[in-house]
């Protein structure tokens, strides 16, 4: 008899697919930096797609030094509000623990449309607790509570702001102190934390499909006719043996579809600009518009639809490749309409 090969359908890595529990994605893992300190990430929504014509900088490359067109995914990203300074403790049994807490006073109105903002803040005592903290060496982790203000977008419907906590990286503990106390309740641009060229990680919460069946969700195969007379051929063959008498969670079934949180890991940005008229194509973008804020062009494709939030970070697992400034010959401004 023939070795018959038939390699599972889908892939178990992800597993439950549940619906995220919020569409800010999680950050699980903070790259680490030798210069100076910074923010660890960024937020922004995205636009839509293109393409751009630039020359090929990859070495070993069968096009190198040539011009190529490659597709890039258009995020829109206002700046940022720092909120507060948390400091965080070293990991024990029963993970980190809040040591302090800084909280700003100068918190946008709109912020209120989110969490409660305490009316009598007193952001001083606050800091001089983490810096004493950190001077006693039991600070593992400094962050920022950072918001977004999708107010400032003429895309994105929603005016809550996203809340989020950035690591700061880069220097030693009393230096991300300091540069976390200097950005609290002021404005960070995705200048501040990125450069063209830059190879980053995108964290998003993808298009949500619903219930769906278990070709669509694990991708079997169709039932031939004669295997399923009684019923649809849309269906798993078997849910699994008498014994062990249970239906084992490897067995493709119908269940919920897409809204699951994905990491794309390094994605390169092409550019950071401001100038939005170069790349906002006749008409604006299908679904968004048109672009009011510094914008950025990754290249490929990122998780999620439009409007979606979409977070950035310096890529953990960075590729060693050349990543300087990409050479940009023409961006497509072509209506998308049609």
């Amino acid at each position: 008899m023939a070795n018959v090969h038939r390699p599972r359908r889908g892939s178990l890595a992800f597993s439950p697919r549940k619906r995220a529990k919020s569409q800010v994605p999680t950050v699980r893992s903070w790259s680490t930096s030798n210069g100076e300190p910074k923010m660890g990430g960024f937020a922004g929504y995205k636009v839509g797609m293109s393409h751009v014509i630039m020359m090929d900088d990859m070495p070993k490359s069968l096009t190198a030094g040539m011009e190529i067109s490659v597709p890039v995914t258009v995020l829109e990203v206002p700046a940022m509000k720092i909120a507060a300074v948390r400091a965080y403790s070293k990991k024990g049994p029963y993970g980190t623990k809040i040591l302090g807490e800084a909280i700003s006073n100068e918190l946008d109105p709109i912020l209120d449309r989110k969490l409660f903002r305490p009316k009598k803040a007193n952001p001083e005592k606050g800091l001089a607790s983490i810096e004493k903290l950190v001077e006693e060496g039991a600070v593992e982790n400094i962050h920022v509570i950072s918001y977004t203000l999708p107010s400032l977008l003429s895309g994105v419907p929603t005016k809550k702001p996203d809340v989020m906590e950035n690591r700061i990286v880069g220097g030693d503990m009393a230096a991300r102190f300091e540069y976390a106390k200097s950005i609290m309740g002021k404005s960070v641009t995705v200048s501040d934390v990125f450069d063209s060229g830059d190879i980053v990680d995108t964290l998003a919460i993808t298009k949500g499909k619903g219930t769906q069946g278990p070709v669509k969700r694990w991708h079997i195969n169709l039932m031939k006719n004669k295997h399923s007379r009684q019923g649809s051929l849309r269906q798993v063959g078997t849910l699994g043996p008498w014994n062990p008498s249970r239906v084992s969670w490897r067995v493709p079934q119908l269940g919920q579809t897409g809204y699951h949180q994905r990491t794309e890991y390094n994605k390169r940005i092409l550019k950071i600009g401001e100038n939005v008229e170069e790349v906002t194509p006749a008409g604006g973008f299908l679904k968004y518009g048109k672009l009011n804020n510094e914008y950025l062009l990754i290249k490929g494709s990122v998780p999620g639809p439009k409007k979606r939030l979409i977070r950035l970070r310096p890529a953990i697992r960075a590729e060693t490749r050349n990543t300087g400034m990409p050479q940009i010959t023409h961006i497509s401004v072509e209506s998308k309409q049609g």
